[in-house]
């Protein structure tokens, strides 16, 4: 298993994704902790010289006014992390905890938050023995940073709180016990390190950002699919098209869908002279739509790198220069419109799939029988596989609602302005899962009319993939229960089985 090594620089998507879902372990490098000890070294300076520093001897928010005696700094430390352990409704999985862990880690390895590489050691400790903090998903604005759920995390390291345990909520004091594991002692100013940043919402938003891109190339091959049951034209995707047009992932998209159709297929040669000349919006614009939500993920994700890779505490150490800076990095104003972004494109991407789907059911565009039902009226066929796809594509319109141009202010209007980043990537989240749905119900829907089509072959990346499904989802003949094979679809999705078939026959597609 590989072992990936802290530097505060240089997270990347797939690091987090591995840390997050394959266990892998984590360890500071040693040019990490020179900077943390360096850090660390000034913030004990200046308070040895009488020195107020916000956060390390003062109150927080509205009382930074308030002078903090010296007996009195550690209890200031837990005080904080007790009272802001405030969150509420479901917990992040277990799985999105650890990327959470491993963003926050990250930034305090960069040397700017003046807390002890013990801190940061204690993080990866709990993540390496897979002790995984219980973390409630609600109660953060975004500013100053993910207080509430990060409080949440800081709370187990110090022994408090409960953690995961099979799948179970457990006193974190039991786990540490049994694993002979000492909590966290909190020192000057590490209190409020580990609960200042955006480290909840770059993670969570990162994950699905993973999954957006990976969606990307299904809603491709889904269209495919549509279009060679449709017996759709391949006009639309010649490269001379999108050259005159030069968004990135219009091109990519393009030349996906023909690496997916081929020059031609024995379907597309069947209605060679059918004097059909354009196709609906759905099949026509998928350079376009599809395209410009490739785009929207590759913009995410630069942002969310650059995120993860920050120093997002307050007030920031610079121990060169000689400064302690009050800053506003906590803010996650950046991460909040790239994912509410990533919101409207995914939804968009999901909503031209559910057109698809209502044109193959549709026997007056698809020529197919209505609904894809074989003996129309006793059997309802995909009638309502196109309702539930509808519910799905409404219900994404109302998530995709901007969180980001909302604010409220806070802390007795000290903090007036913020961000509701974790709440765009929670919904990002969910918009995700419908999307997911809906291209799994129109893969479902195009393997049954291309079964109608029978004995002629689609292209050969849409025929493989055909074959790779159909023994899972068999032609209906009659009414079943859909559900089921929406879900069989979707695991051939999640597992990358369908990726991996679309590689073998025709190569790599492009996001």
């Amino acid at each position: 298993m590989k072992v990936f090594k802290l530097t505060g620089h240089d997270v990347k998507l797939e690091n987090v994704w591995s840390v997050a879902h394959r266990n892998n372990k984590v360890e500071l490098c040693d040019s990490a902790r020179k900077k943390i000890v360096e850090s660390r070294d000034y913030i004990e300076g200046r308070i040895k010289n009488g020195d107020t520093m916000y956060g390390v001897n003062t109150g927080f928010g509205l009382f930074s006014n308030v002078n903090i005696s010296q007996e009195d700094i550690e209890k200031l430390q837990v005080n904080l992390i007790r009272s802001h352990s405030v969150g509420v409704g479901e917990p992040f999985t277990p799985q999105e905890t650890r990327a959470i862990m491993y963003l926050r880690a990250n930034a305090l390895s960069r040397g700017h938050s003046g807390c002890r590489v013990d801190v940061i050691e204690k993080i990866l400790e709990f993540l390496n023995n897979n002790i995984i903090p219980v973390i409630p998903s609600q109660g953060s604005v975004g500013a100053s940073g993910d207080l509430a759920p990060l409080s949440h995390l800081a709370l187990a390291l110090i022994g408090e709180g409960r953690v995961w345990q099979d799948g179970k909520k457990v006193p974190v004091a039991e786990v540490l016990k049994a694993k002979k594991i000492k909590p966290l002692v909190l020192q000057a100013k590490e209190g409020l390190s580990l609960i200042n940043g955006c480290q909840v919402m770059t993670a969570i938003g990162l994950l699905y950002t993973y999954e957006a891109r990976r969606l990307a190339w299904m809603v491709d091959l889904a269209g495919a699919m549509t279009l060679e049951a449709m017996r759709g034209t391949r006009s639309a995707f010649d490269p001379l098209i999108a050259a005159t047009r030069p968004h990135p992932g219009e091109a990519k998209t393009a030349r996906n869908m023909l690496k997916l159709l081929g020059e031609t297929s024995q379907i597309a040669e069947s209605h060679a002279d059918c004097g059909n000349v354009q196709d609906a919006y759905s099949l026509r614009c998928i350079p376009a739509v599809h395209g410009a939500a490739k785009d929207t993920v590759v913009s995410t994700l630069k942002t969310l790198e650059i995120e993860a890779n920050s120093s997002t505490d307050n007030p920031l150490v610079f121990s060169k220069e000689g400064k302690i800076l009050s800053c506003g990095n906590f803010h996650g104003e950046p991460v909040a419109f790239s994912l509410d972004y990533l919101c409207i494109a995914m939804s968009a991407m999901a909503s031209i799939s559910e057109c698809r789907i209502e044109k193959l059911i549709n026997p007056a565009m698809s020529q197919l029988p209505a609904f894809l039902a074989p003996d129309g009226g006793l059997n309802s066929g995909m009638m309502i596989v196109q309702v539930a796809a509808a519910s799905l594509v409404s219900e994404n319109k109302i998530l995709s609602h901007p969180a980001s141009v909302d604010s409220i202010p806070t802390s007795a209007d000290k903090e007036d302005h913020v961000s509701m980043g974790t709440i765009a990537a929670r919904k990002l989240g969910k918009i995700i899962k419908n999307a997911e749905n809906i291209v799994a119900m129109e893969i479902l829907c195009a393997m049954q009319a291309l079964g109608f089509l029978k004995p002629l072959k689609a292209s050969a990346a849409v025929a493989a993939v055909y074959d790779l499904l159909e023994p899972i989802v068999p032609f209906a003949k009659v009414d079943r229960i859909f559900s089921e094979d929406i879900e069989l679809v979707k695991s051939k999705i999640r597992d990358n089985s369908i990726a991996l078939t679309i590689k073998k026959s025709v190569g790599d597609l492009e996001w």
